[in-house]
Order: C-alpha cells, then sequence, then structure tokens
C-alpha cells in the first residue's frame, strides 16, 4: 500500500490530447468526463496550445493526464519538470516506456487517484547549456537527452569531453549523446548504451559511430559535471530530447548536469513493472510495426 504521504488528494486535472480532433480528442474527453464523475475536476486541453505552459506553471492544476506516446510524455515533462506536478500517461501511440496505462486499463486504475493507491517516480532531467568565447548562448533541460553531433553532412566531428573538470577523452565520432536514466531506453540504447533503472540520477555517455576513438558507453558518478567542446566538424548541431537542432560553433562547448527539477511520474504498478514493459517491448520490437508517426 503506497505511503500516505507520498498520495496527495488531487483536486484539479488537466487532461492533454495531442490532437485537436479525431479519436485522441474523443478520448481525451473521455477521460475528463469520467474523472469528473469521480468528483475530480478535470480539463481537456489541446497540448500544443501556448496558453497550457503557462496554465501549469501558474498552479492551476495539481496533475496532469497526457494522452498520447512517449513524443507526448517528453513533450508535458517538459511543462511539468518546473511546475513539481505529477505526470500521467495513457497509451494512444504505438508503444511507450513512460506509458503507464493503456486504452483498456485506464477506466478500472483511474479510481485509485481518489484512494491514494499509487507512487510518484522522481526521474532526473540533464540542464545543458552552451557557451561561446566565455558567454552562456543558451539553456535547455532535457528528459532524454543532449546530443552533439555532425548535421546535414555525414562527416564525423571531434568532441573533447571533460569530466568535473579534467580531461577525459576525445570522441572522433557522428556524435556524442549524453543521457539520463529515462532517456537510456531512448536513443542511448538504439546507439548501443545500456540500460539504467529509471530513478538513478546518473548520465550515462553513448558515442554514435565513433571511428578510432572511445567507442563504449560510460556511466558517470551521480553529481558529474561534463563539459564537451567541438573541436571540429561541418554545421554540428546540439539536440535537446530530438527536437529542432541548435547551431553549435567550432570552439563552442556544453556543459552537462543534473538539473535541479526532477519530473514526478504517477505510477500504479510496482517498480520491477519496468523491466517487464523493457523486455515485452524489446521482445515485440512495435516500431517496426508502427503505423503511426509518434513511436518514441
Amino acid at each position: 500500500m503506497p505511503n500516505p504521504a507520498r498520495s496527495p488528494q488531487f483536486q484539479h486535472a488537466a487532461v492533454l490530447s495531442r490532437s485537436l480532433e479525431g479519436e485522441p480528442m474523443a478520448q481525451t474527453l473521455q477521460v475528463a468526463a469520467f474523472l469528473g464523475e469521480l468528483g475530480l475536476q478535470a480539463t481537456p486541453l489541446y497540448m500544443h496550445a501556448v496558453e497550457v505552459p503557462e496554465r501549469v506553471a501558474a498552479g492551476e492544476f495539481d496533475l496532469i493526464i497526457a494522452l498520447g506516446g512517449d513524443g507526448t510524455m517528453l513533450r508535458a515533462g517538459h511543462f511539468c519538470a518546473p511546475a513539481g506536478i505529477p505526470l500521467l500517461g495513457i497509451n494512444e501511440g504505438n508503444f511507450g516506456f513512460l506509458i503507464e496505462l493503456e486504452r483498456h486499463t485506464w477506466r478500472e486504475m483511474l479510481p485509485r487517484l481518489l484512494s491514494g493507491e499509487y507512487r510518484l517516480e522522481k526521474r532526473m532531467l540533464i540542464h545543458a547549456e552552451l557557451w561561446r568565447e566565455g558567454k552562456q548562448i543558451g539553456a535547455w533541460e532535457a528528459l532524454n537527452e543532449a546530443m552533439i553531433g555532425r548535421g546535414r553532412l555525414a562527416r564525423p566531428v571531434h568532441l573533447a569531453a571533460s569530466l568535473d573538470g579534467q580531461p577525459l577523452t576525445t570522441y572522433v565520432a557522428d556524435g556524442l549523446i549524453i543521457a539520463t536514466a529515462t532517456g537510456s531506453t531512448a536513443y542511448a540504447l538504439a546507439a548501443g548504451g545500456p540500460v539504467l533503472p529509471p530513478e538513478l540520477r546518473n548520465m550515462v555517455l553513448v558515442p554514435v559511430a565513433a571511428h578510432l576513438s572511445m567507442e563504449r558507453a560510460i556511466v558517470l558518478a551521480e553529481g558529474s559535471v561534463i563539459r564537451v567542446e567541438m573541436k571540429r566538424g561541418v554545421e554540428p548541431v546540439l539536440t535537446i530530447d530530438g527536437q529542432q537542432p541548435i547551431e553549435v560553433q567550432l570552439g563552442d562547448w556544453v556543459e552537462l548536469r543534473a538539473s535541479s527539477h526532477s519530473l514526478n511520474f504517477l505510477r500504479f504498478k510496482d517498480p520491477g513493472d519496468f523491466y517487464a514493459r523493457l523486455l515485452h517491448i524489446m521482445d515485440n520490437n512495435p516500431a517496426a510495426q508502427a503505423t503511426d508517426t509518434e513511436t518514441r
């Protein structure tokens, strides 16, 4: 039975749809109506609407329920984490490591929100800063990973990595992934990295197509600070959680550490379900069967 101290009574949930119309919005309206019948105020919203992050940041909601796949969860997580609001996922995509409920289980499980039969699973984010000539150009938060690598041209980049102020190695590769435990089941896994337990606060370095340089993944100690400097490359870029690439110039560096924010996933299942889900997804390879554009 979950600890009541970790199971607050929710008052107002936002139920987010990844689409303004069709089945996703219809399902969102059904979930919101069901929560209303349970006595929990629920507001259905289109998650890409400009005002949604603003309303979340203002504290209008104390729970976010997102319908979609892992891509939807990533987007919702970016505005839930700074606000400290728990996030619950209902699967409307093809598969998801971050999703908790399936289309056929949410009616059975959602009443547990009122009885406190759930737990909060804390996930680390990465804080990434881009520096140029001693000045900070920008800062971002990543739930999955930051990736520094080549742009449009198929030429390797040269990246000098240092750890806690000490030189580590130089990578000659298509890129370098710096992932959280959450991201260890995403791009980092596809590049040959290890799977980390979800609540670890460690970063993992995973080179992509390394050439005559360090090709193994490295799991860093908790609290580590990694600096990656662009030494050579054509049109290199920085990407955060697979979003729009950010231009990086030669001599720029990216500094990465654990963010001060964490994301709380709301879970009904035992912690061991993470591994059961992982093996089920790997055995069935749903990405190969996907028809939806959102598979991550």
